[in-house]
């Protein structure tokens, strides 16, 4: 049993730094590139731009202010990215076992075991109320569990996020509740610093065009652009910048003033039916940037206990119910089959069966003789996969040795003396045919 940190056996997609504080995207590369396009045209502005722009404004030294408003903003850009980047978007955390279901759904009825194994699943939607009108939430069959609305599953990053808006590959994150203000706060500010150094490259050039004020000699906007050519390309490089992120403001404020994730935009959600989220735009502007934002409900630093295959140890707790044991199965495409312990009619059924296999009645006392050996219930698996339970290698022995009911229990421990090849010849084809 070895100790460790829920990061560390993680089973999103997502990037750990410093022991767990920071986490990040897959695609966590994307986001240097991104610091890239920032930071380069900065340099670039204020090595071959702002510094020619100083002596233009000699009173009390405001030239200088070029330069200072250009660094603040720049860097005020770069630490809303890496906030929104690193931080918990508002992960769900995902279930160790698939919820226990309220009833069972299934395409065959008790009578019709005969014709083959019945398969039990989880509802796959469940109806809430939102605001007065219903919603469906869609249960996740890798998370296993039954999404909040507005949460959807990630399956870049491999989790379920509430209020998911979208993946973004330039932060390489999702943008969901818990990042989406700092998201628009960083595009929104992208947007005016390209605004910003886009006007100055321009009163760059309008300067070298204007010429030397002592000689009077003016020139060309091409003899401009060849005195200053960084000026030029930085006008086109934020020319096409900000028709990108300064789009993207727009339309997020659109989505906040209407209530609409880029996720539930996308798929028409409301294009037909009432948006149960919409409060007025003066509310959803003051629900994005004035409410508290919800602590994380992950706390990545914890630490787990893990055995030698890699599994959880979980927290030994107390049954919620007093009643019947509900066993739950998750097959191979993260679907849940269970079979309620608590539920007689199906074991009566299949005891009925086990009788008339075996030619004599089952022992009375069968529950208390096999503490030790709880049935551990095969409905909804595949067929083909059986096991050989005590029961019924106590009931062949008893069978083969001629003993009365009342002595199966003590043949149990006797297992070794009895030859499994009698019961895989003889008593498994009976229950096949049975089952």
């Amino acid at each position: 049993m070895v100790e460790k940190r829920v990061y560390q056996i993680w089973k999103g997609s997502n990037k750990f730094l410093f022991s767990g504080r920071l986490i990040f995207g897959p695609d966590i590369k994307s986001l240097f590139a991104t610091i890239g396009l920032i930071t380069v045209p900065v340099v670039i502005f204020c090595v071959f731009v702002a510094r020619h722009l100083l002596h233009r404004f000699p009173n009390y030294n405001s030239g200088i202010a070029i330069m200072v408003i250009t660094v603040a903003l720049t860097i005020h850009v770069l630490l809303i990215l890496l906030y929104t980047s690193s931080r918990d978007p508002g992960i769900v955390p995902r279930n160790a076992q698939p919820p226990e279901p309220e009833d069972y759904e299934s395409s065959a009825s008790p009578a019709d075991w005969s014709g083959g194994t019945p398969r039990w699943r989880l509802p796959r939607t469940r109806d809430v109320i939102v605001n007065g009108v219903t919603v469906k939430v869609k249960y996740c069959d890798t998370c296993m569990l039954y999404r909040p609305p507005r949460c959807s599953h990630c399956s870049i990053c491999n989790n379920c996020v509430e209020r998911f808006d979208h993946h973004c590959p330039w932060v390489g994150q999702c943008i969901g509740q818990r990042n989406y203000r700092f998201f628009f706060i960083f595009v929104t500010s992208a947007t005016l610093l390209c605004i910003y150094v886009f006007a100055m490259s321009a009163l760059h050039i309008k300067f070298e065009m204007d010429g030397d004020p002592k000689t009077g000699k003016t020139r060309t906007v091409w003899q401009a652009v060849a005195k200053a050519p960084a000026s030029m390309i930085l006008i086109v490089y934020t020319f096409i910048a900000v028709w990108f992120v300064g789009g993207l403001t727009f339309f997020h404020l659109y989505l906040i003033s209407s209530n609409q994730t880029t996720y539930e935009n996308f798929r028409y959600r409301y294009e037909s039916r009432v948006n149960p989220y919409n409060l007025g735009i003066l509310q959803n502007f003051f629900s994005i940037f004035c409410t508290p934002i919800e602590k994380s409900k992950n706390n990545f630093r914890a630490k787990v206990q893990v055995d030698a295959a890699g599994h959880v140890i979980p927290n030994p707790q107390p049954s919620a119910q007093a009643g019947g044991n509900l066993e739950l199965e998750a097959d191979g495409q993260g679907r849940t089959s269970g079979v309620d312990e608590s539920d007689t009619e199906g074991k009566d059924a299949f005891d009925e069966a086990l009788k008339n296999a075996m030619g004599q009645p089952l022992p009375t006392d069968r529950a208390s003789d096999f503490k030790s050996h709880p049935r551990r219930s095969s409905w909804g698996r595949k067929s083909g996969n059986w096991e050989i339970t005590p029961e019924i290698m106590a009931l062949a022995v008893g069978r083969n040795e001629g003993r009365s009911n009342s002595s199966v229990a003590s043949s149990n421990e006797r297992y070794s003396d009895f030859s499994a090849v009698e019961v895989i010849l003889v008593y498994l084809p009976k229950m096949m045919n049975i089952l």
